[in-house]
């Protein structure tokens, strides 16, 4: 199975058109999509369906989206092995870290790191969630500076057409940072793990995706103390008013020439 570095890699195809004239052939970067088994002290965890790319990221920024490290510190070894069907990362964490992988480990698989996927506890998908401690000054015209410039940190999307991003901005709107994956969750992840393992509090800026704004996002933003979160696609209802409830400050449906900003209903 190939793995290349950037992500994709080289296939045939046969263009056909509409017009009944000769078909063309070309050759098209297409992006990787691998089986991805996340494993903690031995403990198989989860299997996500992900690129193979900035996998330590993701293994960072899994770990602490799941609750289960409260930073890169406690995270011993990160080991990444080929198999035949597709990739383990193999994570070790101090034994009383490995409790609470004991504890919410269970058997799932979830397409393009579908964070809800084979959670069988509602309280378990409905967790509580902190506030953002933290506000941010970001004045309108960073976000839409932010927007308009995203498209030149989206190397692999421009290569295949068909990565999600999520990227970390300054105040100003200046993108800082940019993970890319196949699925928007993995993005995310990876982007979280990145900043963490840079030194970079999420709470210093705020965070783009191209991405629909569901529940799941949401959650990941909050725990990770980010205080703005902006997406191309519109907000679910859940996500509005779990925003809502944590003082995420959240936008969606976000074009370089307008946003919707999430309101709090008043009666």
């Amino acid at each position: 199975m190939p793995q290349p570095e950037n992500g994709a890699i080289p296939v045939d195809f046969d263009v056909v058109k509409s017009d009944g004239s000769e078909n063309a052939q070309i050759v098209r970067h297409t992006i990787v999509e691998a089986a991805i088994a996340i494993e903690y002290n031995g403990i198989g965890y989860a299997v996500m369906m992900a690129t193979p790319i900035d996998l330590h990221d993701y293994a960072i920024g899994f770990s602490l989206s799941e609750g289960l490290i409260d930073n890169p510190d406690q995270i011993l070894a990160i080991d990444i092995h080929q198999s035949e069907l597709g990739l383990i990362v193999r994570i070790q964490l101090p034994n009383a870290n490995a409790e609470k992988v004991i504890e919410r480990a269970r058997q799932r698989v979830s397409e393009s790191s579908c964070g809800l996927c084979g959670m069988d506890n509602l309280q378990e998908v409905m967790r509580a969630l902190p506030f953002i401690k933290n506000s941010l000054d970001v004045p309108d015209s960073a976000l839409f500076t932010a927007l308009t410039s995203l498209r030149e940190h989206q190397r692999l999307n421009a290569a295949t057409g068909s990565a999600h991003a999520a990227a970390f901005c300054a105040p100003d709107g200046s993108i800082q940072m940019t993970r890319e994956d196949v699925g928007r969750h993995n993005a995310l992840d990876k982007l979280i793990g990145a900043l963490a393992a840079a030194q970079i509090a999420p709470s210093e800026g705020f965070i783009l995706l191209t991405a629909r704004c569901s529940l799941e996002l949401v959650q990941k933003t909050i725990l990770a103390q980010c205080p703005m979160l902006v997406t191309i696609s519109a907000a679910t209802d859940l996500a509005i008013q779990t925003a809502e409830k944590s003082g995420l400050r959240l936008v969606s449906l976000a074009r370089p020439d307008a946003a919707l900003v999430a309101m709090p209903r008043t009666g």
